[in-house]
C-alpha cells in the first residue's frame, strides 16, 4: 500500500501559510533572529522565534490557557492540516483518525521552570500546573483532545530526522487496514536552556552574524497520510543509526541508495543546517542525485529539530506543485541518531 499526503500544514518563524511561506523560501527569505539570555550568566543564544500571536488563536480552548508554546505550535499545525485536506472531524471520522507526533526536546521551557523550582526552592514548590506540560506527549494530547480522538496517539522522541521515523510510523498504522488517516505532526519551541546546550555541544552559531553553525528555531509541521491524496510517498527510509559522526556518511549512503533504489528525482530537499550535516549531505546528493534541483529550506525557517523533516517534506510537496515537478526527495541527518530518506511522487 502506498501512502498519499492528503493535508499539509505548518507554524514557522516566516509565517504560517503554505504557499506565503513557499514564496519566501523560493525568494532567499530568512527567519528573523533574535537572542534570548541565560539570566544567571547573560550568556545570550541567537535564535529564529515563531511569534506567539501567530497561534495566539488557539489559546482560545480552555484547555490550551496554561499549555507551552510547543503545543500551541502542534495544535496550529495539525489543525491546519487537516484543514487543507477538507476534513471535518467528527466523531465517526475521528475513530478513524491516528495521531503521529515527532518530538526532539519536548516541552523545554515548562521543564526548565519545574525543574528551576525544585532547585532553588525545594520539593514542595513544585508546581502541579507546570508539570503536565514537562511530559513528551503534551502535544499529542491537546490536539487529541481538540479533535476527539479517544484511539491511537503516539509520540516519538529522537533528533532531527524524527519526523521521517513518524512519517514511517504513520504509515504502518495505516497498513493495519483499522485507520483512514494519520495526523503526523512535529513540534519544537526554544528556551535558553536548550539553546546552550546546543552551543556548548558546539552544534550551533555563536552569534547572530555566525555562518557556520545550527540556527535553532521553532515550529510545528503536520502531514495528513491517507489513502487518497494528492501526492504519493512511495518509500519512506525507516532510518540508519550511526552512533558517532564518523559513522553517518555510510548511514546516509545507504539510506539515500535504499530509499532511491536506482530511481531519479527532480528536486532534493535537504537538511542543511551548518553543521558537519551539510558536507555528509552534499557528498550524498552529488553521488546519487547529481542533477537533481536542491532546495534547503533550514537556511530560511532555521533548524527546528523535532519538526525539521516534517517542514522539509511539506517544503518538498509545495515545490512540486509550484514548480510543475514530479518528485522530491527529502533528506535528513540527524546529530546523532540517524540518517533517513523519503520520496514524494506524484500519482500516475
Amino acid at each position: 500500500m502506498i501512502s498519499r499526503i492528503a493535508g499539509l500544514g505548518w507554524v514557522t518563524p516566516l509565517g504560517m501559510g503554505l504557499d506565503e511561506v513557499w514564496t519566501r523560501i523560493a525568494a532567499g527569505d530568512a527567519a528573523e533572529i533574535k537572542t534570548i539570555a541565560n539570566p544567571e550568566t547573560g550568556r545570550a543564544h541567537p535564535y529564529a522565534p515563531v511569534p506567539l500571536k501567530m497561534v495566539e488563536s488557539v489559546g482560545r480552548n480552555p484547555r490550551m490557557r496554561r499549555s507551552s508554546a510547543i503545543s500551541y505550535f502542534a495544535v496550529a499545525a495539525g489543525l491546519a492540516a487537516l484543514e487543507n485536506a477538507g476534513l471535518a472531524i467528527t466523531p465517526e471520522t475521528a475513530a478513524k483518525t491516528a495521531l503521529v507526533f515527532a518530538i526532539s526536546s519536548g516541552g523545554v521551557i515548562y521543564t526548565r521552570k519545574f525543574y528551576e523550582q525544585i532547585v532553588k526552592q525545594g520539593a514542595n514548590a513544585a508546581s502541579p500546573l507546570l508539570f503536565p506540560e514537562t511530559v513528551y506527549n503534551a502535544p499529542a494530547s491537546h490536539l487529541a483532545a481538540h479533535l476527539g480522538i479517544n484511539g491511537a496517539s503516539y509520540t516519538l522522541v529522537g533528533d532531527s530526522s524524527v519526523g521521517l521515523a513518524a512519517l514511517k510510523f504513520g504509515e504502518q498504522l495505516l497498513a493495519m487496514g483499522n485507520l483512514d488517516r494519520v495526523v503526523v505532526v512535529g513540534s519544537e519551541e526554544m528556551d535558553w536552556v536548550l539553546c546552550e546546550a546546543y552551543r556548548d555541544w558546539r552544534l550551533t552559531r555563536p552569534d547572530p552574524a555566525g555562518k557556520s553553525g545550527a540556527l535553532l528555531a521553532e515550529g510545528a509541521a503536520a502531514v495528513v497520510l491517507a489513502r487518497e491524496g494528492s501526492i504519493d510517498v512511495p518509500v519512506i527510509h525507516p532510518g540508519v543509526p550511526f552512533f558517532r559522526r564518523s559513522e553517518a556518511a555510510s548511514a546516509f549512503d545507504r539510506a539515500i541508495a535504499e530509499t532511491l533504489a536506482g530511481r531519479s528525482v527532480d528536486i532534493v530537499v535537504g537538511g542543511a543546517n551548518g553543521t558537519f550535516v551539510d558536507r555528509i549531505e552534499r557528498a550524498g546528493i552529488s553521488a546519487h542525485c547529481p542533477d537533481a534541483e536542491c532546495i534547503f529550506p533550514k537556511r530560511a525557517l532555521g533548524e527546528a529539530l523535532g519538526a525539521g523533516a516534517l517542514m522539509q517534506v511539506v517544503t518538498g510537496a509545495l515545490a512540486m506543485r509550484h514548480q510543475g515537478k514530479t518528485s522530491a526527495l527529502v533528506s535528513s541527518i540527524g546529530f546523532n541518531q540517524q540518517a533517513s530518506c523519503a520520496l514524494l511522487q506524484l500519482p500516475p
